[in-house]
């Protein structure tokens, strides 16, 4: 389908919602390539000026966009979306989720509230981050594989870094309803895979048994969730205040009377200090190398525990000096900050040494579900956020 750009002299808001009406058609789930919309930001973004770099992956399948106006120096303020989307199978849609429709005063669609509103918004305001002279440069950040681990943010810092890249601030526009977020939980995903040894169930001695001892593990982490829960860090404001663990599937089994020889277990944790991370992790080796794999292999050096890593996000750490905060809050007029328990790709541009916020139009709470929606108004404000900004820096 060809595309045309918004008329020319459109409003804002007019080019806001022409442009995500064009990035909710790409369906870029996951789990699949999302080049053409990076194409299509890339010519809009080259359009306005900006220096624009295409980040392939390694498999060539996915890629990062970053693109730069005003001066080719350190400092200047990131903006940063993903662009890829949660799948659509098994949910009650009312509409096509990947055609946008507009029903009393909210925009219907995948990704409209997470996060191609703010994108769009982006795009929108890219005439006043490109009027005049810039005192320092506006860098536009959009991602591939946020929602499987933030592998693309991951690719990018790392880019960064090598090439000797220093923005000072990023505003990651998640849907926080334009509230100020300078905190939130790390976020990190495992499948734990049991290989044992299948028999008859008459003769339970005789294999090596994955479900049971997936089983062990489960419950092993469980009583890693109640050691966090008892011990939350002091001062914590987080909710629940302490790092949480939850297991979402356990799998194996053929049949009832087959000593199962496979299991899988997928399970989470959300560390509100990364060292709780690094004890949970530790805590479960030992325990696999000590006690579950020996009492395996003592029927079958061929069983074995493998844990293979989905995604490990970091926080972001609330700290009493943070530029991109303040810079949000003096645009919004807001003095307070909240905290919230889902993940961003906030901590990994902290972790090499931005000040980094979170602030977007949008609620989560309409994120990821059927019929997913954005108000009008919240991309009305987000312009506004956006337009402030591009005057402050």
């Amino acid at each position: 389908m060809s595309w045309p750009h918004p008329r020319e002299g459109a409003a804002p808001l007019e080019v806001c919602i022409a442009t995500l009406e064009r990035l909710v058609a790409y369906p870029t789930v996951s789990a699949d390539s999302n080049y053409a919309l990076i194409a299509y930001l890339a010519e809009l973004l080259q359009e306005a000026g900006a220096r624009v770099e295409i980040l392939s992956d390694a498999a060539a399948a996915k890629a990062n966009l970053w693109a730069t106006l005003g001066p080719d120096e350190p400092g200047g303020l990131v903006l940063s979306g993903h662009t890829d989307v949660v799948p659509v199978d098994d949910q009650d849609w009312s509409s096509d989720p990947f055609i946008l429709r507009e029903e009393g005063g909210r925009l219907y669609g995948r990704g409209t509230c997470d996060m191609k509103g703010f994108i769009a918004a982006c795009i929108a305001a890219l005439p006043a981050f490109a009027a005049g002279e810039r005192r320092s440069p506006i860098h536009f950040a959009f991602t591939y594989d946020e929602e499987v681990g933030c592998v693309g943010a991951r690719h990018l810092v790392e880019h960064l870094r090598a090439v000797g890249a220093k923005p000072a601030m990023a505003l990651i526009g998640e849907p926080t309803r334009l509230h100020i977020v300078d905190g939130h939980k790390g976020c990190c995903e495992y499948t734990t895979r049991f290989h044992g040894a299948e028999g008859h169930g008459s003769r339970p001695e005789l294999g090596v048994n994955a479900v049971e001892y997936a089983a062990r593990y489960v419950a092993r982490l469980m009583a890693l969730r109640a050691e966090l829960a008892a011990s939350p860090p002091a001062g914590s404001a987080f909710l629940p205040p302490h790092t949480t663990i939850s297991v979402g599937a356990l799998t194996g089994g053929v049949a009832h009377n087959v000593i199962p020889g496979l299991a899988q277990v997928d399970w989470e944790m959300r560390p509100v200090a990364w060292d709780d991370a690094i004890r949970v992790k530790a805590v479960l080796e030992r325990y696999c190398a000590e006690e579950l794999l020996p009492e395996m292999q003592a029927v079958t050096r061929a069983a074995g525990i493998e844990t293979d890593v989905i995604g490990e996000v970091v926080a972001l750490e609330p700290r009493e000096t943070n530029g991109a905060r303040d810079l949000v809050a003096s645009v919004l007029g807001a003095n307070g900050t909240e905290l919230v328990s889902f993940g961003t790709e906030a901590g990994l541009f902290q972790e090499i040494g931005l000040d980094a916020v979170v602030c977007g139009p949008g609620s989560i709470e309409q994120a990821h579900k059927p019929d997913e929606w954005i108000a009008v108004s919240e991309l009305e404000r987000a312009l506004s956020l956006l337009h402030g900004i591009a005057a402050k820096v």
